[in-house]
C-alpha cells in the first residue's frame, strides 16, 4: 500500500524556548520599563502637594495675615486728625492776656488733644501764658500797692502819711500828698549823735524835744485837740544799721485834708 507524500508546507525550525510562544518578543527585552522593585509605577507629585504614603493632615502654609481692622479685604488708614478749637482759643487768650479764658480753654484742649490728636503744644502754651500773666499782675499789684511806701528814716519834715503805723518796731510808712485824706503829718526830724546806742530811756527823752518843734511848725495845733504827738526812735537793731533820726509826727483824728503847717 502506498502511503501518500506529507502536505507541503512552510520548514519548521526548531521549537521555541521554553515560556515564549508565537509573536512574542525575545526574552529581555520588554514592552515597557518595567520600574525598580518598590518604587511607584506613576510620576513624583508636584510641588506643594502631598506624596504617596505621606500622613493625611500635613500641615500646608500659612494663609496671608488678614488686613489691620477695617472692613475683610480693605486697607486699614488713620483718620484725619480734628480741629482743637480749645488749644486754639486758649493760646489766642493767653497772648493778649485773657487769663481765666486761657486757662480754662487751655486744660479742655489738653484733655481733648488725645482724642483730636492735634493741639496739645497749642493748649500747653495757652496755659503757661495764662500762668505767666497771672504772676505778672499780681507783682504790679503789690508793686503798685507799696509804691508809696518809704522806709520810716526816709521821711521827711512836711510828709503827709495816709494812716499811723502800728507796732514798736515800724520799718515802712505810706505817704500821700498832703491834699488827700490823711492821719498824719511829719514836722521835725531830730538826728542823735553817734556812738553807741544810748538806750531805750535816752531815745525817749527826745519825746520832749518834739513839742517845741511842734510849735515852730504849727503854731495853732498847740490849741486843736484832734492833734496828738507820735515819735518813731532808733531801735537797737535800726541804730547798728546807722538809723539815728528820731521822727516827729502830728497825729490827726479824724483824718483831713491840707497840711497843719503856718
Amino acid at each position: 500500500m502506498t502511503v501518500p507524500p506529507p502536505p507541503q508546507g512552510p520548514p519548521s525550525g526548531p521549537p521555541p524556548p521554553y515560556g515564549q510562544g508565537e509573536g512574542r518578543p525575545q526574552y529581555g527585552q520588554p514592552a515597557y520599563e518595567q520600574p525598580a522593585y518598590g518604587q511607584p509605577a506613576y510620576e513624583q507629585p508636584a510641588y506643594g502637594q502631598p506624596a504617596y504614603g505621606q500622613e493625611y493632615g500635613q500641615p500646608y502654609p500659612p494663609p496671608p495675615p488678614m488686613p489691620y481692622q477695617g472692613e475683610q479685604g480693605q486697607p486699614y488708614f488713620t483718620p484725619a486728625p480734628r480741629t482743637n478749637w480749645w488749644a486754639i482759643v486758649s493760646l489766642i487768650f493767653g497772648v493778649i492776656g485773657g487769663v481765666l479764658v486761657a486757662l480754662v480753654c487751655g486744660i479742655v484742649g489738653l484733655n481733648k488733644a488725645k482724642e483730636y490728636r492735634t493741639g496739645r503744644g497749642m493748649a500747653i502754651a495757652g496755659i503757661v501764658l495764662s500762668v505767666l500773666w497771672t504772676i505778672g499782675i499780681a507783682i504790679f499789684v503789690v508793686t503798685v500797692a507799696n509804691s508809696d511806701r518809704v522806709t520810716a528814716t526816709e521821711v521827711a519834715v512836711g510828709d503827709c502819711l495816709s494812716e499811723i503805723p502800728d507796732g514798736e518796731r515800724v520799718l515802712t510808712v505810706k505817704t500821700v500828698s498832703c491834699e488827700e485824706r490823711h492821719a498824719g503829718e511829719v514836722f521835725a526830724v531830730l538826728t542823735m549823735p553817734d556812738g553807741d546806742f544810748p538806750g531805750q530811756a535816752a531815745v525817749e527823752a527826745y519825746h520832749e524835744r518834739c513839742s517845741p518843734e511842734l510849735v515852730s511848725y504849727s503854731p495853732q495845733s498847740m490849741m486843736d485837740d484832734s492833734v496828738q504827738l507820735y515819735v518813731l526812735y532808733p531801735t537797737p537793731e535800726t541804730w547798728a544799721n546807722g538809723d539815728r533820726a528820731v521822727t516827729c509826727i502830728a497825729t490827726l483824728d479824724p483824718p483831713r485834708t491840707g497840711s497843719i503847717r503856718g
